[in-house]
């Protein structure tokens, strides 16, 4: 006779309906932990960095603090909201930020709409001229603000600017000693150019990446049902590459809000009376210039909020959608 099998009870059913499914589904508490850990020494290094200049600004928007309480001649004192109350019942500021609104939604566009061509030109070109395109966005992407913003100013300068000269020799005769920066959308226009001739090396890389990574296969289907290059990256590479423009969206728009050197540099402080200004050379007026380094710091705070708040509930509302980053 063979010797009587036993066998083991069986797990009870989990409420889903799958046996043990509660144990099996939950990893190991020291693998939860396993990413915090690695984390910890990048956490160690970025929070003082990050989280104490912020305390400062903080502080500093809720105190009258100038010239004078700098130099330590007259005390600081505690003011609470005032900073804010007369900066928000300040009529440009509203003017300087829908400018800056309306500026970096346009270099943001402008940015992601150059950015994702080159970058689906470099699928379509050959070795030699890819590395040539990706090496000429690379030095843009490379140059300092400060120097590309110069050198920008140059081209376009009344007397000596190259795009002056080139105008004028094509018969172009109103452009003779044409100030660009005189009138206040070709000012912008300028600039905007500036910001996204720097930024968009950043897109073209990510997203050419990205299209890298597609399946082949998936994009050889779509040439055989017969779609053409728009409707391959608007049905297919684009949803495929969500994750990454989203990602790429969001650090564009907080690049391009808070946009100073260009403005800066090109328009010399913000243009004529102003009419140039974006929210970071604003402050920089009220704080430097003014000597008023409470409603600086208050502008600041103002700009950290409309920064953080709307890429929260963007994020948020992807991952609400089930498209997580």
């Amino acid at each position: 006779m063979s010797a009587p099998t036993t066998t083991a009870p069986a797990a009870p059913p989990s409420p889903s309906g799958r046996r043990g499914g509660a144990a099996a589904a939950a990893p190991p508490r020291g693998r939860r932990r396993t990413p915090l850990l690695l984390l910890l020494p990048a956490a160690v290094v970025m929070i003082p960095l990050v989280a104490y200049p912020i305390y400062q600004l903080g502080l500093l928007s809720v105190l009258n603090f100038g010239q004078a309480q700098a130099s330590g001649g007259v005390p600081t004192s505690f003011v609470g909201l005032g900073n804010y109350r007369k900066i928000l019942s300040d009529g440009q500021f509203w003017s300087v930020l829908s400018q800056t609104l309306g500026f970096a939604a346009f270099c943001v566009v402008a940015t992601l709409a150059v950015g994702a061509t080159l970058a689906v030109l470099l699928t379509r070109v050959g070795r030699v001229p890819r590395l040539v395109l990706t090496t000429a966005a690379m030095a843009a992407w490379a140059a300092p603000a400060m120097t590309g913003s110069t050198v920008w100013s140059f081209l376009f300068d009344t007397n000596l600017g190259l795009v002056n000269k080139t105008l004028v020799g094509i018969g172009l005769d109103g452009f003779h000693e044409f100030n660009w920066f005189y009138d206040k959308w070709t000012a912008f226009l300028i600039v905007g150019a500036v910001v996204v001739w720097h930024s968009f090396p950043f897109v073209m890389v990510t997203l050419y990446a990205g299209i890298r990574a597609i399946p082949g296969e998936v994009l050889e289907a779509a040439a055989l049902d017969g779609a053409n290059t728009w409707t391959t990256f608007r049905r297919i590479t684009a949803p495929m590459l969500r994750p990454i423009l989203t990602i790429v969206v969001i650090q564009s728009v907080i690049w391009d809000f808070k946009v100073f050197t260009q403005i800066y540099v090109m328009t010399e402080g913000g243009g004529i009376a102003g009419q140039n200004l974006v929210l970071n050379v604003y402050a920089y007026q009220k704080a430097f210039a003014s000597s008023q380094y409470g409603l600086g710091a208050a502008i600041g705070v103002i700009m950290l909020l409309v920064l953080v708040v709307p890429t929260v509930l963007y994020i948020r509302s992807l991952r609400r959608t089930g498209n997580e980053l």
